[in-house]
């Protein structure tokens, strides 16, 4: 019974948060166009359409780097608990 209600809440608060949106969806593109006054008209995102693969690989980077140290500090430890 504990489970059921664990899992109803957990559906609700799912449906919930999916159903609800802080913001308006923003304005169809009007084609094309668009001027100097006026940066997000246009087919062209706000933001210029740059690519986040090089943050994807930084990211990637870091979090490969921090699972390494966190493995060779375990080790560490293990092998300090083994000699003392």
């Amino acid at each position: 019974m504990k489970t059921l209600k664990k899992f109803i809440a957990v559906a609700a608060f799912v449906l919930a948060v999916s159903a609800l949106s802080a913001q308006t969806p923003p304005p169809p593109n009007n084609g094309g166009g668009g001027s100097a006054q006026d940066p997000g008209a246009g087919n062209t995102p706000v933001g210029g359409g740059a690519p986040i693969g090089s943050g994807l690989l930084l990211l990637v980077g870091l979090g490969a780097a921090y699972g390494g140290k966190k493995a060779y500090m375990l080790y560490q430890e293990k092998k300090d608990s083994l000699v003392g």
